[in-house]
């Protein structure tokens, strides 16, 4: 997985401080940055309420209504989310041949593994068709065992870091509010919820284990998953809204560059979990790097081109995860 920052020759300033997007869904979702994945017949803009009717079929295909988040997460970064939730009519087991419970989602993941046409949600671990690159808010209602709400995070090779809080039912027409902020010091993911404005819990922890791998995080979607490969089913209705992102600054910050004895040299605030190279263009398309891949220091690093100045040149810091 890979992120390129452009920066051109000229000076170009980033925000160091950690970005917020929040969306109350006065405008049409769907011309302001959102999308929708598999079966547009589960979403829906209420413009009068501001708010997306959903429909959480098991029945249909895969499907999301997403947006990315212009950078990608990763077990080291800080990030929460929160979001409402609302309830109209809920039915597990509606397959005869699938009685048991299936979830309502909503979270963080990765666009490239949440659109394999190969994943099964409900499948649990299984590194071929298991889920991959998760961190979300799952709600499984009652089919005879109690209610359970799951904050889980899976990893990029499908290891699983689930807690499970249950009897906690959400009954439809209550308005819920969901809180999940993962901290990277202590690979903690917390979860806060409250019902018609009242505390609503609490929710356990989820913690990642000591052999947790990583995990990677571009967009946040509301999720219908399809109950292939699951022993549970679900149909059920209602609204997301309010919702509520942020995340890290972006990897490279405060850039500015200038020729120093001769040579190009750009500064910028680093991460430490990245890794950064210079790279040189003379406007034809094609890129080069022109320094070796340098690991950042969660300071000020310097970049130098080793080549000779040419007449003209662009040149951009190109950042990935190691």
């Amino acid at each position: 997985m890979r992120w390129i920052i452009l920066a051109w020759i000229w000076v170009t300033a980033w925000s160091a401080e950690a970005a917020t997007f929040q969306e109350t869904f006065v405008v049409n979702p769907l011309a302001d940055g959102w999308s929708v994945y598999g079966n547009s017949n589960l979403f829906a803009w209420d413009a009068r309420n501001q708010r997306i009717a959903v429909t959480w079929d098991s029945s249909q295909t895969n499907s999301y209504f997403y947006r990315p988040l212009g950078t990608t997460l990763g077990e080291n970064d800080d990030f929460s989310f929160s979001f409402d939730l609302q309830f109209s009519s809920v039915a597990v087991g509606v397959d005869p041949d699938k009685p048991d419970t299936f979830e309502v989602a909503v979270g963080l993941n990765c666009f490239q593994c949440a659109t394999n046409p190969a994943l099964e949600r409900g499948i649990g671990i299984d590194p071929v068709n298991g889920a991959c690159n998760l961190a979300e808010f799952d709600y499984f209602p009652d089919s005879g065992y109690g209610a359970t709400i799951s904050p889980t995070m899976i990893s990029s090779n499908n290891q699983f870091a689930s807690s499970f809080t249950f009897p906690l039912t959400m009954d439809p027409g209550a308005l819920f509010n969901i809180a999940m902020s993962y901290t990277a010091s202590n690979q903690t993911l917390v979860t806060t919820m409250t019902r018609n404005g009242q505390p609503f819990g609490p929710i356990k922890k989820t913690v990642l284990g000591t052999s947790f791998s990583n995990f990677r995080l571009d967009e946040f979607a509301i999720c219908s998953y399809s109950d292939a490969g699951a022993d549970g089913s679900i149909l059920a209705q209602g609204t997301v809204a309010n919702i509520t992102i942020v995340t890290p600054p972006p990897p490279v910050n405060n850039l500015t560059g200038s020729i120093v004895d001769g040579s190009w040299v750009v500064q910028f605030m680093s991460n430490t979990n990245w890794v950064y190279t210079l790279c040189r263009s003379s406007g034809q398309g094609v890129w080069n790097d022109v320094c070796e891949p340098t690991p950042g220091n969660g300071t000020t690093l310097f970049l130098r081109d080793t080549n000779s100045l040419s007449a003209k040149a662009f040149y951009r810091v190109k950042a990935e995860w190691p």
